[in-house]
Protein backbone atom coordinates (compact mmCIF):
# COMPACT_ATOMS: atom_id res chain seq x y z
CA UNK A 1 0.00 0.00 0.00
CA UNK A 2 1.14 3.58 -0.79
CA UNK A 3 -1.10 6.26 0.25
CA UNK A 4 -0.01 9.73 -1.41
CA UNK A 5 -1.22 13.18 -0.22
CA UNK A 6 -0.84 16.19 -2.50
CA UNK A 7 -0.35 20.09 -0.89
CA UNK A 8 0.80 23.21 -2.80
CA UNK A 9 -2.45 24.27 -4.48
CA UNK A 10 -3.61 27.32 -4.68
CA UNK A 11 -4.77 30.60 -6.34
CA UNK A 12 -2.57 32.13 -8.37
CA UNK A 13 -2.63 34.78 -11.20
CA UNK A 14 -1.68 33.90 -15.08
CA UNK A 15 1.86 34.06 -15.53
CA UNK A 16 2.54 32.93 -12.08
CA UNK A 17 4.13 29.78 -10.49
CA UNK A 18 2.92 27.14 -7.81
CA UNK A 19 5.06 24.33 -6.63
CA UNK A 20 3.14 21.10 -5.72
CA UNK A 21 4.36 18.49 -3.58
CA UNK A 22 3.63 14.85 -3.00
CA UNK A 23 4.57 13.09 0.41
CA UNK A 24 4.34 9.38 -0.19
CA UNK A 25 4.21 6.72 2.75
CA UNK A 26 3.65 3.30 3.03
CA UNK A 27 5.11 0.80 0.81
CA UNK A 28 7.40 3.46 -0.58
CA UNK A 29 10.26 0.96 -1.26
CA UNK A 30 8.01 -0.89 -3.68
CA UNK A 31 7.59 2.47 -5.84
CA UNK A 32 8.79 2.70 -9.69
CA UNK A 33 7.71 5.60 -11.03
CA UNK A 34 5.03 8.47 -9.65
CA UNK A 35 3.69 11.16 -11.68
CA UNK A 36 1.45 14.38 -11.77
CA UNK A 37 -2.03 13.94 -13.58
CA UNK A 38 -4.70 16.95 -14.08
CA UNK A 39 -8.32 17.12 -14.68
CA UNK A 40 -10.18 19.60 -15.03
CA UNK A 41 -13.89 20.02 -14.95
CA UNK A 42 -15.64 18.18 -16.99
CA UNK A 43 -12.45 16.94 -18.95
CA UNK A 44 -11.11 13.48 -18.38
CA UNK A 45 -7.88 13.09 -16.31
CA UNK A 46 -4.82 14.37 -18.52
CA UNK A 47 -1.08 13.31 -17.80
CA UNK A 48 0.91 15.87 -16.84
CA UNK A 49 4.66 14.28 -15.73
CA UNK A 50 6.03 11.38 -14.35
CA UNK A 51 9.39 10.35 -13.53
CA UNK A 52 10.98 7.23 -12.08
CA UNK A 53 12.03 6.61 -8.90
CA UNK A 54 15.09 5.16 -8.93
CA UNK A 55 16.78 7.42 -11.57
CA UNK A 56 14.91 10.34 -11.69
CA UNK A 57 14.10 10.19 -15.45
CA UNK A 58 11.48 12.70 -16.37
CA UNK A 59 8.67 13.20 -18.82
CA UNK A 60 6.65 15.78 -19.18
CA UNK A 61 3.28 16.17 -21.42
CA UNK A 62 3.62 18.80 -24.56
CA UNK A 63 1.61 20.67 -23.42
CA UNK A 64 3.80 21.58 -19.92
CA UNK A 65 6.95 21.03 -21.43
CA UNK A 66 8.83 23.97 -20.51
CA UNK A 67 6.91 25.41 -18.22
CA UNK A 68 6.51 21.80 -15.63
CA UNK A 69 9.01 20.44 -14.00
CA UNK A 70 8.77 17.19 -12.24
CA UNK A 71 11.16 15.90 -9.40
CA UNK A 72 11.60 13.69 -6.39
CA UNK A 73 13.82 13.96 -3.30
CA UNK A 74 13.83 9.87 -2.36
CA UNK A 75 15.25 10.46 1.19
CA UNK A 76 11.67 12.56 2.02
CA UNK A 77 9.65 9.92 -0.15
CA UNK A 78 8.42 13.27 -2.21
CA UNK A 79 7.78 14.45 -5.56
CA UNK A 80 7.26 18.25 -6.84
CA UNK A 81 5.84 20.01 -9.47
CA UNK A 82 7.04 23.34 -9.80
CA UNK A 83 4.70 24.87 -12.18
CA UNK A 84 5.86 28.33 -13.75
CA UNK A 85 4.29 30.68 -16.62
CA UNK A 86 0.84 29.28 -15.26
CA UNK A 87 -2.03 29.44 -17.61
CA UNK A 88 -5.70 29.86 -16.97
CA UNK A 89 -5.86 26.39 -18.89
CA UNK A 90 -3.66 24.95 -16.35
CA UNK A 91 -6.49 25.02 -13.97
CA UNK A 92 -7.60 22.06 -12.63
CA UNK A 93 -7.30 19.10 -10.07
CA UNK A 94 -3.80 17.83 -9.63
CA UNK A 95 -2.73 13.76 -8.55
CA UNK A 96 -0.13 12.71 -7.86
CA UNK A 97 0.11 9.04 -8.69
CA UNK A 98 2.60 6.28 -8.03
CA UNK A 99 3.19 3.02 -10.18
CA UNK A 100 4.47 0.23 -8.39
CA UNK A 101 5.04 -1.95 -11.16
CA UNK A 102 2.64 -4.56 -9.84
CA UNK A 103 0.18 -4.32 -12.42
CA UNK A 104 -0.68 -1.97 -15.90
CA UNK A 105 -0.86 1.98 -15.24
CA UNK A 106 -0.58 3.42 -12.27
CA UNK A 107 -1.78 1.91 -8.84
CA UNK A 108 -2.22 4.82 -6.48
CA UNK A 109 -3.89 7.88 -6.51
CA UNK A 110 -3.60 10.96 -4.03
CA UNK A 111 -6.94 12.97 -3.08
CA UNK A 112 -6.00 16.02 -5.16
CA UNK A 113 -5.02 19.47 -4.75
CA UNK A 114 -6.82 22.10 -6.74
CA UNK A 115 -5.18 24.61 -9.00
CA UNK A 116 -6.35 27.67 -10.11
CA UNK A 117 -4.98 30.48 -12.56
CA UNK A 118 -6.82 33.70 -12.89
CA UNK A 119 -6.78 35.54 -16.14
Amino acid sequence: QVQLVESGGGLVQAGGSLRLSCAASGRTFSLSRMGWFRQAPGKEREFVAAITWSGGIASHASSVKGRFTISREKAKNAVYLQMNSLKPEDTAVYYCASDSGARKGYDYWGQGTQVTVSS
